[in-house]
């Protein structure tokens, strides 16, 4: 039987989460020849093609197949070494995110956190960035992770922060008649993708329309899914099955948001310093 080193699914998994060889490579601290012959010995020792290389870099069906063992193994791995290598945490860690980041990568890195220190409970909760920030300042929280524009994050005082680029939603099916106001699905006032969507647009003289708003991240897909508009999130958290447009017909570039960390590092159980490692770590190999 053929043992994989998970060095290599490591690598695999990578290079598909960034997108690229050289990405991947800078992520791992490997060059790139390296992390090009990490791959040929994955094929050849599965005797599989786990990329197709003539149009851009594309996930064979194989490669897919591998692509969902291989996740599930390296969680195990990194769980069972996490848990053996450092002491047992216990307590409770009070955890808002942004609407947008549950269904994205959070849930797996949470996930992993919990098989790693099943005696600390999360009390997580979703909402938009605003009301979190402002929660966090009242006490109700032990780390936030919240969106900001560039301006607001200089005021926000961030423990760590992150650029992520904000792309244009759509169901692949979407046709804008640019002589209609383009419908817009968003959060509430007070989102701050809504608010950079309303600026762009306003900059660039194109009219536009809420179509559908709700505070929900189901009730979003749910309409964008079925035709009533476009939307904007940043580029990590689109779902699966919708696509992602830096620009769409006429429509401007949305920029950059950031993603900022908000914690008390003086005061804070090693539980939530251990969550902030988890979800830091998993942001930055994100965002990179």
């Amino acid at each position: 039987m053929k043992n994989i080193p998970t060095e290599l699914l490591r690598t695999f998994t990578t290079i598909v989460d960034l997108g690229g060889f050289t990405l991947a490579g800078a992520s791992l601290g490997r060059s790139q020849p390296a992390i090009s012959l990490q791959v040929k010995r994955l094929e050849e020792l599965l005797d599989i093609t786990v990329f197709e290389r003539n149009n851009g870099l594309q996930v064979t069906e194989e490669g897919e197949v591998l692509l969902g063992f291989a996740r599930r193994m390296l969680d195990i791995n990194d769980s069972a070494v996490t848990r053996l290598a450092k002491s047992r945490i216990s307590g409770q860690v009070r955890l808002g995110i942004p609407n947008d980041f549950e269904v994205s990568f959070l849930p797996r890195l949470l996930s992993q956190f919990g098989q790693a220190h099943p005696e600390v409970a999360l009390e997580v909760n979703c909402d938009l960035s605003v009301t979190l920030l402002n929660d966090f300042q009242k006490g109700n929280y032990d780390l936030v992770l919240a969106t900001a524009s560039l301006e607001e994050t200089l005021q926000v005082n961030s423990d760590d922060e992150f650029h992520e680029t904000i792309v244009w939603v759509t169901n692949g099916h979407f046709n804008w008649s640019t002589n209609q106001p383009i419908p817009l699905v968003v959060y509430p006032t007070g989102c701050r993708y809504r608010q950079q969507i309303i600026s762009k647009l306003n900059a660039a003289g194109i009219a536009w329309r809420i179509a559908y708003s709700s505070s929900s991240l189901l009730g979003i897909q749910a309409a964008i899914e079925a035709g009533l508009g476009i939307s904007a999130l940043a580029r990590s958290t689109v779902p699966a099955g919708f696509h992602s447009h830096l620009q769409l017909e006429d429509s401007p570039q949305l920029g950059f948001v950031k993603l900022v960390f908000k914690h008390d590092r003086g005061n804070q159980s090693d539980a939530t310093s251990r969550l902030y490692e988890y979800l830091y770590t998993g942001l930055e190999q994100s965002a990179s």
